[in-house]
This record gives structure tokens, sequence and C-alpha cells, in this order.
């Protein structure tokens, strides 16, 4: 089934796998073969599945500080407050002590994200089953407000790293996905934002490349500037989203994902690429070959819209090969693989060839 933006549901669930590798494990076999109608309904299968799983490991714990009035002292005495029960004629004391819980930030995100799946039509009866079982172990879980969720204060640690991924999930649910209405619920939109595909594309394409292509070393490194003198301070950083060497050659990937890949000009609807793209590799690549040998090329990869207009096509720019190319989403996914690979061979040769 496809969505909205001309990619295959499924697909989607690949692209997953190699972003989040421990989706490649056996345990989640019976996703990867099932058909999904949306995203919501993929998405609470691999939250159903994941959770069903952490349970089996048990919920993540930390210490949370509790305040309780007590006949006996417990962990720190809360003077304003036992003053207070003395005011108050109750004999006990105010304390304050940390005790283990499931009821921290990790769990609440869970239950949460779970909670507004099962209220989605779009989600199977299937799937809201499953949630619904793995939801009974949540009594003791709070729910959370999905616009309080300070997701850069999440930090993994050896006993909570399995999390990880579903968290990841979540965000991809609760910050791409979550739309609310005017009533103050909460309804799903049909596909993933042009933000959050993007970042999902562009870590699929490397992780594609790391798995498949280890030889080629595939990073997402930064690009020194290459100047004569002068302070490089105020410059800004050449991040690129792929690079692949092998040998004495590089070459450096900046993949895109748009609604309209290309720009649209005067009244006959003339189409172009985005100029600040290539600008952008151009600068890239004639940075990273700072001996002017050639050696260095760079690629615009876009994914596949439903246009019928795609770039495909290559130049020599100042002694560089730029390449502009289209990745089709809506294949099968071994169609998508040797879209990847041929690009692979296309500038390495046979040593590109696949190894995983």
């Amino acid at each position: 089934m496809t969505n909205q933006k001309g990619i295959l549901i499924k697909n989607i669930y690949y692209m997953l796998t190699y972003a989040f590798q421990v989706l490649k494990q056996s345990n989640y076999e019976e996703v990867a073969s099932e058909e999904f109608e949306n995203i919501q309904d993929l998405f609470a299968a691999i939250l159903a599945k994941g959770i069903a799983l952490q349970l089996k490991r048990g919920l993540y714990q930390e210490y949370i500080s509790t305040y309780e009035n007590l006949s006996v002292m417990r962990g720190k005495l809360d003077i304003h407050g036992t003053i207070h029960n003395k005011l108050q004629r109750k004999q006990k004391l105010s304390c304050e002590y940390d005790e283990l819980s499931e009821n921290n930030l990790f769990n609440q995100i869970l239950k949460t994200t779970a909670i507004i799946l099962l209220r989605q039509s779009t989600v199977s009866i299937e799937r809201r089953t499953a949630l619904k079982k793995v939801m009974l172990f949540f009594d003791g879980v709070d729910m959370i407000e999905p616009a309080y969720i300070k997701w850069n204060m999440l930090r993994y640690q050896r006993n909570n790293q399995n999390y990880k991924m579903l968290l990841n999930i979540c965000y991809f649910i609760l910050d791409g996905l979550l739309l609310s209405t005017k009533k103050g619920e909460y309804k799903m939109a049909n596909f993933l934002d042009e933000q959050q595909m993007s970042r999902l594309y562009e870590k699929f394409v490397l992780e594609y490349y790391r798995y498949h292509h280890p030889n080629m070393r595939a990073a997402a490194s930064q690009v020194a500037w290459n100047l004569d003198d002068g302070v490089i301070d105020f410059l800004p950083i050449m991040q690129t989203d792929i690079t692949l060497r092998y040998g004495d050659k590089i070459l450096i990937i900046d993949t895109k994902y748009y609604a309209k890949t290309m720009q649209v000009h005067g009244r006959y609807d003339s189409r172009t690429l985005h100029s600040n793209n290539l600008y952008q590799i151009f600068t890239y690549v004639k940075n990273q070959d700072v001996n002017h040998t050639g050696n260095v090329a760079g690629m615009l990869l876009y994914a596949k819209t439903e246009e019928t207009i795609t770039p495909d096509c290559d130049f020599m720019m100042s002694g560089n090969k730029i390449s502009v190319k289209t990745l089709d989403l809506n294949l099968t996914f071994n169609h998508i693989s040797a879209q990847l690979d041929r690009i692979a061979v296309s500038t390495f040769g046979e040593v590109a060839k696949k190894k995983a």
C-alpha cells in the first residue's frame, strides 16, 4: 500500500530497519512479513512487538523522589512538612526518599504513544488488541502531554539502551504524525511530514552503505575549508550526509527529500534543479579535492516523488563529476537496493559490489 507521498508503506519499514538495526533481529520477523494499509498501522505493529519484548526484560526503572508522611523516619526529614504536621496535631514525619519506579519519562512516552494509537480508527483491530494487551502492564505509569516532552533530555545507558529504537518510533509518531483538533483531541496525519521523512531517508542511505558496502567506509563526515589563509572561525561547518571512500576515490552524497523535486519558473512552467543544492554539493566537492585530482565526485540523491519529471544527469564541473540522481521509493525494496548498488559500482567499479 502506498502513502500520500508515493512511498510504499512497506519500504518505510525497511528504511527503519536500516536506521535502527535492532529491527533486523528475528524478533521482528512477523512485522516484516505483514502488509500495512497505512503508516499508523505499521508503527502500531512495531510498538506492540517492541513493548512486548521489553516487558520480558522488565520495564526500565529510575529512582524517583517521593514525599510522604510516615510514622518512622525514611530518607531525609522535611523540616517544614514535619512542623506543618505538628501544627495540625498529626504525629507524622514528613520524609523525602528515592524509590525505584517504572513511572519515569521513558515509560510515560511509551504509554502516551500507545494510547494515542489505540484511539486511531486507522489502526487495525489486530494491532489495537496487541497494544491493549501490553498496556495492561502500564497501570502504574502516567500519561504525559506530548507537547511537553523534552526529547533532548533522554539519556541512554546500559539499563535502558533497548528503549532507543522504541522512543525514536514514538518521536516519529508524536512529533511527525500527531495533529491536535480544536477540541483538544489528537488525530493522526496520513504520512510523515517532509522534515521527518528527510531525516529517515538520509539515515537509511547512510546505514545501507555501511551495512552492505563496508569496504567503502560510509560516514557522515565533515569537509574542511580549503583556504590559502584567513580565519575560518566564522565559516559554516560543511557536514556531509554520506561520504563514501575507496582507495583514492571519494563520493559525497547529499540526500534530498522534497514534495517538489524541481523548481518551477515562469508561465511556461519550466523546471530546473534547486540551485542552492548544486552550489552546496559543488562546494563540498571542491573543498574535499584539495589536490585538484578530480577523484572526488558529488551527488544529489533525490527521493522520487509523484512528479513525472525526475532528474537524472551528470556534469563535469571544474574537473569534478557532479551527478543528480533520483531514488524511486515506490518500487519493491530489492529494486531500491539495486539502485543504491548501481551508484556505488558506477563510482568505484567492481570492488563496490554488495558484500552483505
